[in-house]
């Protein structure tokens, strides 16, 4: 019954809403078009203020119990500089506040207005009667640190700085902190969204999406150019993120200063005048406006339209939600569209830099790409090297390339790590690391955007498609000054690009749709054949284009870098196919003699589907050949997560299931052959060039030793069909002597185009290219040969 209420109710908006949808488009279309017939972007005035005093404003509107609370800290924090100034600007109180500020506080300012012009009206008001130039807006319910001001002044270091916010703690420490003055703003489902962070990890100043306006130091001459706070926005509430955009739109730069420290009494004053409903009835409002003002690339503006829309029938059909447009606040803001049209107007002639360069700069990395001018980097090159998986131990392929790379990497570069892991227990193992690296920062399993009906975009990088993940390797570019990001896997190729002096550099570990390709004609089952070719459909249009945003890219073989250029011709003189695939031979003993009769080795990590579908086909087709000539031939599977001793077939008596071992150069120094079945799959298999660096005869599939060999017999023994497979293991069994003579051609290939320290420093002098192009581009100095060794 209540639900039929509430579509009752909500009826007229149902029905009115697509019709204010188009009004609205239509209207802010004709202002563009007014705007490119007539408009006129005004060049920003960019002037350093003196910061050898500030104004401090207060808007007050029935607060004297909180001006008698937090008035007196203030008047102590600011007492050391005469030149300083408190103004209280009171809408209208009724409660006697201006009276009380007379007399308590005759050495503080008072503008008293003889009605309440709301958040912004009151500030606007007390900025024209400010004297100096850093003007600190503060909420009547703000209680400042004695210290914060001088932290604040020292952040207008340039020109181009608008504001700096403090940090924010609440008075009762026992509260969530909602509100740190640590913004962060992006543009998602067609709207607006907006957080605070709370970041530990941050003790400088550092770019946020705008300053709140109950906290923050402005320069008065910007924030005057900008109009100051819009009155399209009254009462309260995205005024200050509506200022904060429209400076960086401006070329401004937005700041935190986690040194200056106020507390809040969380909504002290609205809080107690307005209940939640009310609020959010604001908010909706506004979040409408906002995006009628300030956004104006049009696909952004399109998505906002159809979603609002959307938003206001889900609302009326299954009940509001914070966050979701709905047909009150849709019908509010078209009441306002007058007053939206002006702003919009006013803010297209102060904008200078695009919508999509706005909502990228505030994020750390995009912002030292912007506004600093990147010299040579200091020897040693320090590298941002972010993993989706665990390095240490490493457990599958992936994670020997890795783990070597990291190892070899830290003692001639500073390398600082970013790794996402499974659970909380491989935290530990991973302090191995930590003796090598400058830094290290993890993320336990992050919840990315799951399973989505029709989806465009491979479950694998939707997973991997988080916001605290970009923040932090945002955060750490900026805070430890990287010059180069090497991002690990295709699904991290997301992260890729845009930087105009610093490279991102993508490990495509394999080709990811190449390798679900080569997979389909062994799929079983219509629906399983039907979705995975729905999967190599995203996975082929993801990698067509996120790969070019990258500025290099790496790959294991020349044959994938082939492949992936037939289908992505711009990646012509971008792909890297000798840095990254190898290993250091020195750690493997070669033995290629002398070795347990009648043994194979399966070695692999059993998350991995192809190794999964390797073993099967070698159990039910190659190896019922090898055991029917040599009944005691037997097979050893090591590897992580290995399949039930049940799941196996009957011929299973002839195989060990060992399960993962610590340190797999014992089983590769023992046993008497390597098989490597191996049918689907892209990319080079470490397993290879282990076994080649530690002198086990290797048989494999022509897809298995993609990227190592060919030629069959040469390196390693090559078969496609099970009967053939079955011989070649055959041979090697029966002739020891000439399975050690190719195992010493495979070493000396390994060691000679495939050992890791000379593949890494080979890394290095790429990552140094790089940068010396792209910051050369930039007008930076040219980069100096590297001479860093970390013993």
């Amino acid at each position: 019954m209540e639900s039929v209420k509430r579509l009752a109710r909500a009826l007229p908006h149902l029905l009115l809403a697509p019709f204010l949808i188009v009004f609205a488009a239509l209207a802010v279309a004709l202002s563009d078009i007014a705007f490119a017939l007539s408009g006129r972007r005004r060049p920003p005035s960019n002037t350093r203020p003196d910061t050898s005093a500030a104004s401090v404003v207060i808007p007050n509107w029935n607060g004297r119990d909180l001006l008698a609370k937090y008035l007196p800290p203030l008047v102590t924090a600011l007492a050391g500089n005469p030149a300083n100034e408190i103004i209280v600007v009171d809408n209208g109180s009724e409660d006697g506040s201006a009276e009380f500020v007379r007399s308590k506080f005759p050495h503080v300012k008072l503008v008293a207005l003889d009605r309440n012009l709301g958040f912004g009206g009151g500030s606007n008001a007390g900025f024209r009667a400010a004297s100096n130039d850093i003007v600190v807006l503060l909420n009547s319910d703000m209680r400042v640190d004695p210290g914060f001001l001088q932290p604040l002044l020292d952040g207008f270091t340039d020109e181009h700085v608008f504001s700096i916010a403090c940090q924010i703690f609440f008075s009762d420490p026992a509260k969530l902190r909602e509100e740190t003055g640590l913004t962060q703003g992006w543009w998602e489902d067609g709207t607006l969204r907006v957080r605070h962070r709370a970041d530990a990890g941050i003790h400088q100043l550092y770019p946020c999406f705008y300053g709140g306006g109950g906290s923050t130091a402005y320069d008065r001459r910007k924030f005057l150019e900008l109009g100051g706070f819009d009155e399209l926005l009254a009462p309260f509430y995205l005024e200050d993120t509506d200022l904060g955009f429209m400076a960086w739109k401006r070329d401004w730069k937005v700041l935190y200063q986690p040194a200056s420290v106020v507390y809040h009494e969380h909504r002290g004053t609205i809080g107690k005048r307005f209940n939640d409903a009310q609020i959010q009835a604001v908010l909706k409002k506004n979040f409408v406006l906002f995006a009628w003002k300030n956004i104006h690339e049009w696909p952004r503006l399109l998505s906002h339209f159809a979603a609002t829309l959307g938003g206001v029938w889900f609302s009326a059909l299954f009940g509001d939600e914070r966050g979701r447009a709905n047909g009150a606040g849709l019908l509010r803001a078209t009441g306002q569209i007058a007053g939206a049209l002006r702003s919009r107007y006013r803010a297209r002639s102060l904008a200078v830099v695009s919508d999509t360069e706005t909502f990228l700069r505030p994020l750390g990395g995009y912002f030292r790409d912007r506004f600093e001018t990147l010299p040579a980097p200091a020897d040693p090159l320090r590298v941002l090297f972010v993993s989706p998986y665990a390095i240490y131990p490493p457990t599958h392929g992936g994670g020997v390339f890795m783990y070597q790379t990291v190892r070899e990497l830290a003692r001639i570069a500073e390398l600082h790590l970013i790794v996402l892991l499974d659970y909380a227990k491989e935290l530990e193992p991973h302090q191995h690391l930590s003796d090598m690296c400058a830094s290290m920062e993890f993320i336990v399993r992050m919840e990315g955007k799951q399973k989505a009906i029709g989806a465009i975009e491979p479950h694998a990088v939707r997973e991997f498609r988080n916001q605290d993940f970009e923040w932090l390797i945002h955060r750490q570019i900026y805070t430890q000054h990287i010059d180069v990001l090497q991002l690990e896997y295709t699904v991290l190729a997301q992260y890729a690009g845009g930087f105009r002096q610093i490279p991102s550099i993508v490990f495509e570990h394999d080709v990811y749709f190449q390798s679900i390709a080569r997979g389909l004609p062994t799929t079983p089952g219509l629906l399983q054949r039907l979705q995975a070719r729905w999967e190599y459909l995203r996975a082929l249009r993801y990698e067509v284009r996120e790969l070019p945003k990258a500025d290099r890219i790496q790959v294991c073989s020349r044959e994938n870098g082939e492949y992936l250029q037939s289908f992505v011709p711009e990646l012509a003189g971008k792909i890297d196919d000798g840095f990254r695939a190898g290993i250091d031979t020195a750690d493997y003993d070669f033995n290629p003699r002398g070795r347990e009769p009648d043994t194979m080795l399966f070695l692999g990590s059993f998350r991995h589907l192809p190794n999964q579908e390797a073993l099967v086909w070698f159990l039910n087709n190659v190896l019922p050949h090898v055991v029917e000539r040599r009944p005691s031939a037997r097979l050893v599977v090591i590897g992580s997560d290995p399949p039930a001793r049940h799941s196996l077939p009957k011929i299973a008596g002839n195989v060990d299931l060992i399960g993962f071992v610590e340190d797999i150069r014992e089983p590769l120094a023992r046993y008497a052959v390597f098989v490597c079945p191996i049918l689907s799959g892209s990319g080079m298999r470490v397993k290879l060039l282990e076994a080649f660096a530690a002198g086990i005869p290797v048989v494999s599939t022509r897809i298995g030793a993609e990227g190592l060999a060919s030629q069959d017999g040469e390196l390693c023994a090559v078969a496609d069909d099970p009967a053939g497979f079955a011989q070649r293991i055959l041979d090697l069994l029966d002739d020891p002597e000439a399975a050690a003579k190719m195992a010493e051609r495979a070493r000396a290939e390994v060691a000679a185009k495939r050992d890791m320290p000379a593949m890494t420093r080979a890394l290095l002098e790429s990552y140094r290219a790089a940068c010396s192009s792209m910051r050369a581009a930039a007008g930076a100095a040219p980069l100096v040969e590297s001479r860093y060794v970390k013993s």
